[in-house]
């Protein structure tokens, strides 16, 4: 495990993915700004910006002034995330494995109950007081 370069891979993709919001605010403002600009802007990002610095550099050759507003409006974005970021997702994925690992204990204890649905219900009572006198 690389450690050093899943931490570049994710740092790319937080990029992306900053630079993705960074347009979706852009748009919002275009909207009550400048409904045309709004739309050439989200037909030209349409199916280009899973690679957010591909997209700028798109974009730069198109329109500068709207290149350097993401840009802007992202770098401002990673300013302010910055600080609780890191916690958030430490915390996140904890919270996140322990939900799945209950939802699965829930799921294969539901299946070793129901694992034999072919036993009729005279031996199902049997097979439960079986149980009942072990315990005992």
């Amino acid at each position: 495990m690389n450690l050093k370069q899943i931490a570049k891979d994710t740092a790319k993709t937080l990029q992306s993915y900053l630079t993705y919001q960074a347009l979706r605010t852009v748009l919002a403002q275009l909207g009550e700004t400048n409904p045309p600009l709004e739309l050439w802007l989200h037909n030209f990002s349409s199916g280009k910006i899973q690679n957010g610095e591909s997209f700028i550099e798109q974009l730069l050759r198109e329109k500068p002034d709207l290149a350097l507003r993401i840009m802007t409006v992202r770098e401002h974005i990673a300013e302010e995330i910055a600080e609780f970021l890191p916690e958030m997702v430490r915390t996140g994925i904890q919270q996140a494995n322990m939900e799945q690992r209950r939802q699965h204990l829930e799921r294969i204890t539901q299946v070793v109950d129901t694992s034999n649905p072919s036993l009729q219900p005279e031996q199902q009572a049997t097979s439960d007081q079986n149980l009942d006198n072990l315990s005992n």
